[in-house]
Order: structure tokens, then C-alpha cells, then sequence
């Protein structure tokens, strides 16, 4: 045990640093903290409470914890923890766009021309350009 209080089996090696522009855990803790655990705590608040920004903040709650994994794994050697949390992050941005209908396998399974570029169109007018608007005027 050192001053940390923390078992040896669970302490990072402070090897795992060199090259990033911290000398210590305590830093880049505060920011996993508030970034990533301060953007799922507004998310979750906001869920909670039906807010209309809910479904931004879980969507940057989601890339945040992506972002700080993808980071994570270009300056300290690879964990499978680090494969976990991202996975997660990965379900999280998913199970959103689910939530929200972009992502919908019924709907397009059954209705392919409901499909646009990001997702179901829902009677809207097609962008001048797009797939569906040169299929329109090339029939």
C-alpha cells in the first residue's frame, strides 16, 4: 500500500504517463470526473425530468466517454478495460439513435425509401442533391 490507499493490483504504473503532459493520476481523474461523469450526470438530470436538451447531452455524454477512451488508448498501452468503456460508449450513441428513430431497422427494412442520408425522413422533402431527389427526378 502506498499513500493512495490503494492495493498495488489496482494502481496504474505511473510509466503509463510518459509521454502525455501529466506527471500524476490526479489531473487527468478530475477531468474524466467532470467531463465524462459531469456530461452523463446533466444527461441523466435531464432525462429525469423530460427536458428538451436530454437527448444533446446523452448524445455528447456518449461521445465524450468515446472521445477520452480513443485519447486513452493513443497515450497509455491498451487495456481490455479500455475495449469495455468503449463498447459501452458505442451502445450508449447506438441505443440513442434508436431512441430518437434515426436508427431503425423496422422502419427501414419495411419502408427503404423513408431512409435519407442520416436516417428516416418522415414526409420531409428530400435535399436538392440527394440519392432520393436524383431518384425522383430520374424516373
Amino acid at each position: 500500500m502506498d499513500k493512495s490507499g490503494l492495493p498495488p493490483e489496482v494502481q496504474l504504473p505511473v510509466e503509463y504517463l510518459g509521454g502525455s503532459p501529466f506527471s500524476s493520476y490526479l489531473v487527468p481523474g478530475l477531468l474524466l470526473a467532470v467531463i465524462v461523469g459531469g456530461t452523463h450526470t446533466v444527461a441523466f438530470v435531464l432525462l429525469l425530468r423530460r427536458r428538451g436538451l436530454a437527448s444533446m447531452a446523452a448524445a455528447t455524454a456518449g461521445y465524450s466517454i468515446l472521445v477520452w477512451i480513443f485519447v486513452q488508448m493513443a497515450l497509455i498501452p491498451f487495456s481490455a478495460l479500455q475495449a469495455v468503456y468503449f463498447s459501452a460508449g458505442l451502445a450508449e450513441v447506438g441505443l440513442l439513435l434508436l431512441l430518437l428513430g434515426v436508427a431503425s431497422p423496422e422502419r427501414t427494412a419495411s419502408f427503404p425509401e423513408l431512409l435519407g442520408p442520416l436516417g428516416p425522413v418522415e414526409g420531409r422533402e428530400p435535399a436538392v442533391g440527394s440519392s432520393h431527389d436524383r431518384r425522383k427526378h430520374s424516373a
